[in-house]
């Protein structure tokens, strides 16, 4: 099953085991990450699931669509080139290793 980290704003990370075609968010939820609270429940309409992907990843999990474009201008951290909603990012074998930061 591939691994995903998620690095909190004050450092700590946290890991886990996340199925493929599950969504980063609710995998987030399920595991007790701060910072990621997915208010509605992925159906991206809150940005309450913002991440900062790491840079190696970007070319990985692609660019968001104009939709989650639109939600990303109004996320309460500032936006950045590496800015997606983790609602949006469906995990898969190619993602195993996957590192976002949740500002």
């Amino acid at each position: 099953m591939p691994k995903v980290t998620w690095i909190t704003a004050d450092g700590t990370s946290f890991e886990a085991d996340v199925p493929e075609g599950h969504n980063l968010m609710e995998a987030a939820v399920a595991n007790d990450v701060p910072g990621i609270i997915g208010e509605c429940g992925g159906c991206l309409s809150c940005a309450t699931c913002h991440v900062y992907v790491d840079d190696q990843w970007i070319p990985h999990v692609g660019q968001p669509d104009e939709v989650e474009n639109e939600m990303l201008s109004i996320t309460e951290a500032e936006r950045t080139e590496a800015s997606r909603l983790s609602c949006q990012i469906v995990m898969c074998e190619q993602l195993d290793g996957l590192i976002v930061r949740v500002p």
